[in-house]
């Protein structure tokens, strides 16, 4: 068995390499051991686009049924729908578990589980330890008859959302969508059909192949499609989403938000209903989005990672959370996880009291920074973690030509913070490769602490090498 799948937020691998019948089937098994030792007896399984989505669902399906659970399958769905499952009754079903069977945003031949027991996310220590389980004493493929019932939940999904967002109805500006092939659409255009939401769909048909581009609206090189129909059409407003329909992307004629700039409009949203926000970032988000939340409520800073946000979210009670890959949780109005379809719904809301011009003003007026793309230094699962541990002893005492520090942010990896910026690098918690991303008031001081810190990076990485 191939103990990377167990991965911080999810198991993730390849299907047939390291997603074989007899792992799949044993996660099952100990899934729902875990399950029942909690009280629980059923759990919603949903499945995304991808080719082998279905067989997995089989394998997994015969190991949760090994501990006699009751499987209640939703179907093919976006993420969301499962998770939404967990909190409400559907046509008289009802269960704290779930698991979505997807890959997100992953090349085709990917795969995984995110998983929810207690309405909580199964992440970290927990899935490590199924691991360990499992490679300890590994289960072979031995299914049983099962109680299974077919369960939809998608329709409760979008009559929940259809009744949520009453007001967007006749919507005053038309919106183009693309959904790269993934399962976004499943639950979004109905939804806009019956709120009379004027739009055009680019790649709405489910197709695990990805045939027109990747599924990941956090790379701008994926939006070119979104971009060029905006442009070409006269169209305002672009939402673009990821291939479970988790993350979203929201675009106007002349900007293309990211994950702290939304936060920054949607907590000033909070504010123009007399709401004083509490909102909770990653510590990949730019300072100016938790100056400026700080003006009108209060921002926290915390690890990135949906897992932990949700966990988070809930702990502070915070109304809102949000990840710069589009990971947006709103526990104000909804139940605390990361939906793009409902994200991409509160965005439309944005546009009810302020023109498509009015938010990229919003925005041009916030300090000016800049700001370097999220780099990746490739590692190794066993060095990763290694070398961000010595960069902090490193920082303790630096170089003498290493500029001034003026707080070291430990949260996740180490946040630098300089005169005129900070600095970013963390471990990467899903593959081998360390994360960097700098930020200052020029980039001549962004490029200097990017140049230091990536000297001290090499130099550790050496040693290890």
């Amino acid at each position: 068995m191939d103990s990377s799948i167990f991965r911080e937020y999810d198991i993730r691998g390849i299907y047939n390499q390291n997603l074989t019948q007899d792992t799949v089937f044993g996660i099952g098994v100990l899934l729902g051991e875990k399950i029942k030792e909690n009280g629980g007896e059923s759990i919603f399984i949903g499945l995304d686009a991808r080719t082998h989505s279905p067989i997995l669902y089989k394998w997994l399906k015969e190991g949760l049924g090994k501990n006699g659970l009751k499987i209640y399958f939703i179907g093919m769905v976006p993420t969301p729908v499962a998770y939404f499952a967990t909190y409400n009754t559907i046509n008289g079903f009802s269960s704290h578990n779930s698991i979505m069977i997807t890959g997100s945003h992953n090349p085709p031949q990917y795969n995984g589980f995110k998983i929810t027991l207690g309405r909580k996310p199964f992440y970290g220590k927990d899935i490590k330890e199924l691991g360990e389980k499992l490679a300890q004493n590994p289960i072979s493929y031995d299914p049983k008859p099962i109680q299974e019932y077919n369960i939809d939940a998608l329709e409760a999904y979008k009559d929940y959302l259809i009744k949520h967002f009453s007001k967007l109805k006749n919507f005053p500006y038309s919106v183009a969508l693309d959904y790269g092939n993934g399962v976004g659409a499943i639950g979004l255009e109905d939804i806009l059909n019956k709120l009379n939401i004027r739009h055009s769909s680019l790649f709405a048909q489910p197709d695990g192949n990805f045939p027109n581009h990747h599924p990941d609206p956090s790379e701008e090189k994926n939006l070119s499609d979104l971009k060029n129909y905006l442009k070409n059409h006269n169209t305002p407003i672009g939402l673009a989403f990821d291939g479970d329909a988790d993350r979203i992307a929201l675009l106007t004629s002349n900007h293309n938000y990211k994950g702290d700039e939304l936060a920054i409009l949607f907590a000033k949203n909070l504010a123009e209903c007399n709401i004083s926000p509490l909102v909770i970032g990653e510590v990949k988000c730019s300072q100016i989005m938790y100056d400026e939340i700080n003006k009108i409520g209060k921002s926290v800073m915390y690890k990135t990672g949906h897992s932990n946000l949700k966990i988070k979210l809930k702990e502070l009670n915070a109304h809102l959370a949000a990840e710069m890959s589009g990971h947006m949780f709103f526990n104000d109005r909804y139940f605390g996880y990361d939906d793009a379809i409902y994200a991409g719904l509160r965005a439309l809301e944005l546009f009810l009291n302020h023109t498509p011009e009015e938010l990229e003003n919003m925005i041009a007026k916030l300090p000016s920074f800049y700001c370097t793309p999220e780099e990746k230094i490739p590692s190794s699962e066993e060095n990763k973690f290694v070398i961000i541990n010595k960069l902090r002893e490193i920082l303790k005492n630096p170089p003498k030509n290493f500029p001034k520090i003026l707080e070291i942010i430990t949260i996740d990896g180490v946040r630098v913070v300089f005169e005129n910026g900070w600095g970013l690098v963390r471990a990467s918690n899903t593959t081998p490769v360390l994360v960097t991303r700098f930020e200052a008031k020029d980039k001549e001081s962004a490029d200097l602490y990017k140049e230091k810190l990536l000297d001290i990076i090499e130099k550790i990485k050496h040693m290890l090498y």
